[in-house]
């Protein structure tokens, strides 16, 4: 047998294995890192964290992938220079924290690295007839593997829009085998730049589960502080806090089509941007202050997830685990909480996986799975397995 099927071979066998995830979400933050050791498969699988952390970007790199990231019109040679760039980027960092931890790259059976989005395009977003719902992550997982000596599995994503699917969320995959429970329902909202949710009904009945994204979380909000305050995200909700809610541009974005359409959906920045954000100012005809806005964005991503979640579950005994760089703002928890009393609002580390590592985490479960585990459907598509595998020779 050929010795890179013998290497693969392998690690499917094994009892247990350990697998690095890795996350980049649309905030532009970091590079979210777990080391996992995984047993089992599917609803048989265990988990144990061994070590996560947040690596952050640095500005050069923050705005070399703002040059592409969520336009529609770029420089193609400056995409085909970042898809190889990030990879490396991600590598050294890599290798930077395994070391931090002490750990020798041989000592990892797995990578899982999902990249870095730079477009979302579902169709009903382009609206181009003929033309399928799309999705880009760049990172090259052949850069990762060689520069690293491990085999790593990435581009998650595409294998979903073949079945059908948008591409987004692929949390529900990981929330079902993590987090179900045959005592509450659950609804596992990651708060991102985006914000997005599992469904999954206590009785275990996969074809109730719902998966979708909901709208923006933090990417308006961050949009609005990086512009105006020239910061990276509203530490604690701190600026939200210190202005009030303009109530007119509140209830006019809330007029979005997005918010009316019925699950599942997707969406991303190239829907919601400060540009959208300006043009319903505009067409008030109305002044806003910078606190004012950071308020109203913030009260808008509060409204938003709470009338999807009321308006799509009134069932006893239902909790939310959230998720995400959200999860750290108080000033949309406190939101959620007190609009969703009925609802148990909490963080996800009372699940066993801190809130921050989560998304990493699932990828990780995301790389078991094809590796290790059998196809399973969820939520209507095909059954499938994901990520695309490179060998490190």
């Amino acid at each position: 047998m050929n010795s890179r099927l013998q290497l693969l071979q392998s690690i499917s066998s094994k009892s247990e294995r350990r697998i690095l995830g890795l996350m980049s979400g649309t905030s532009l933050d970091g590079l979210d890192l777990a080391l996992c050791r995984i047993s089992g498969s599917g609803l048989r699988t265990k988990v144990v964290v061994e070590f996560a952390t947040t690596v952050p970007y640095p500005e050069n790199f923050k705005a070399a992938i703002r040059e592409v990231f969520a336009k529609e019109w770029v420089s193609l040679e400056k995409v085909t220079l970042l898809n190889a760039f990030v990879a490396n980027k991600h590598v050294d960092w890599v290798l930077q924290t395994l070391g931090e931890w002490g750990i020798k790259p041989a000592e990892i059976d797995v990578i899982a690295s999902h990249g870095q989005t730079i477009y979302h395009a579902p169709f009903s977003l382009h609206q181009k007839a003929g033309f399928p719902n799309a999705t880009l992550q760049i990172g090259d997982g052949d850069h990762l593997a060689l520069k690293s000596g491990v085999l790593t599995l990435s581009d998650f994503r595409q294998k979903h829009l073949a079945a059908g699917g948008e591409g987004a969320p692929l949390a529900v995959y990981g929330d079902v085998i993590l987090f179900s429970s045959n005592t509450e329902n659950r609804i596992l909202l990651n708060l991102g730049g985006i914000s997005n949710f599992s469904f999954l009904p206590k009785e275990g009945d996969t074809s109730k589960i719902i998966s979708s994204d909901v709208g923006p979380a933090n990417t308006l909000i961050d949009a609005a502080v990086r512009n105006y305050y020239q910061l990276d995200f509203d530490r604690d909700g701190e600026i939200a806090r210190s202005g009030k809610v303009n109530t007119e541009l509140l209830n006019e974005l809330l007029e979005h089509p997005f918010f009316k359409e019925a699950l599942p959906k997707s969406t991303g920045p190239e829907m919601f941007n400060l540009d959208w954000v300006n043009r319903e100012i505009q067409k008030l005809e109305i002044n806003i202050s910078p606190t004012e806005l950071v308020a109203t964005l913030s009260r808008l991503s509060v409204e938003v997830i709470a009338r999807s979640i009321r308006n799509n579950f009134t069932l006893s005994k239902t909790s939310v685990y959230v998720s995400g760089g959200g999860a750290n703002n108080p000033y949309l928890m406190n939101g959620l909480r007190e609009v969703l009393p009925e609802f148990n609002c909490r963080n996800l580390s009372e699940l066993g996986v801190h809130a921050d590592a989560k998304e990493a985490v699932l990828f990780a479960l995301l790389a078991n799975e094809t590796l290790a585990g059998e196809a399973f459907s969820i939520a209507g598509l095909p059954a499938i397995s994901l990520g695309k595998i490179s060998f490190p020779t």
